[in-house]
């Protein structure tokens, strides 16, 4: 495939995200691309590049490069999403599950991947919806988890669990993670979450801190309609949050919908890309023993 124009989309106020725009211009200057530079971070860039918004360049361009780390990468994505453009990122933050370029490796890398030798892959996301008196209040979508939680710490809520028409379980607990297998490795995790491999059509939900010990997290098919009815007995309000980014306020008596969106993020990664490889390498696994 080959990428004509290329957006480039950074952490702000970071200098080492900087320097490596800086080298990603220069790479793509010789290949004679066109390149939109996000604007948000294009007035501390010194550089003669054409300025765009993140939906302008999911229109515009071919492929969009992130520098920076997961939550650059997930802020882009969900608007990328929306568009047909290939997304891939330069790990500039901490753990880097999701942006696998090394910043003391990125024309080689970027090489492979222009000369399409390119492991590529769809990410499915989430959209969910939260109901009030029956009608449809608000609607964001995640590509990590949406997470139902109190607007205290430390507060407990009750609510109902369905699994498509299916009752599942009322629980009293400090709130519910619905993951995707992108987001498995993220709040999930931390919360005893089982980790999904990518290509799995699947979810998890993950409980939190409930009041009951024989609570354990579920997995069950991705293309099912997850409802989460809030018990009026709760004397406060609840929140929705995806991607720990957008918020939605949930009252007691309303319910929430999550289900795929009908839009995927599309991946790219170097040739050499192997998840097991980024599990064994972020959450410090065994090697091989010979």
């Amino acid at each position: 495939m080959r990428y004509a124009t290329v957006g480039l989309i950074g952490k702000l106020s970071h200098e080492d995200t900087h320097a490596s725009i800086q080298i990603l211009i220069s790479i793509l200057k010789k290949r004679n691309c066109e390149i939109l530079l996000e604007s948000r971070i294009a007035d501390s860039i010194e550089c003669d590049i054409h300025s765009a918004t993140l939906k302008e360049i999911g229109s515009k361009a071919d492929l969009a490069i992130v520098v920076g780390g997961d939550g650059n990468m997930l802020g882009a994505a969900r608007v990328l999403a929306e568009y047909k453009i290939d997304v891939v990122g330069v790990n500039r933050g901490n753990l880097g599950f999701l942006t696998d370029i090394n910043p003391e490796d990125i024309e080689r890398q970027l090489d492979h991947i222009f000369e399409n030798k390119v492991y590529r892959e769809k990410r499915f996301i989430l959209e969910a919806q939260v109901f009030k008196d029956g009608q449809l209040s608000q609607s964001h979508t995640a590509i990590n988890e949406v997470v139902l939680h109190h607007s205290k710490v430390a507060h407990m809520m009750e609510f109902e669990l369905y699994v498509g028409s299916d009752f599942v379980f009322s629980q009293r607990s400090d709130g519910l993670i619905i993951a995707t297998p992108t987001g498995s490795t993220a709040y999930s995790l931390s919360g005893g979450g089982p980790i999904l491999v990518p290509h799995l059509d699947a979810l998890t939900l993950v409980p939190m801190f409930p009041h009951a010990l024989s609570s354990r997290p579920i997995v069950v098919d991705a293309n099912s309609e997850i409802t989460l009815k809030i018990s009026k007995q709760n004397s406060d309000s609840v929140q929705i949050s995806c991607d720990s980014h957008e918020v939605i306020s949930v009252d007691p008596g309303d319910y929430v919908k999550i289900r795929k969106n009908k839009n995927h993020l599309s991946m790219v990664h170097p040739p050499d890309y192997n998840y097991f490889n980024v599990l064994r390498t972020k959450l410090n696994w065994g090697s091989k023993l010979y």
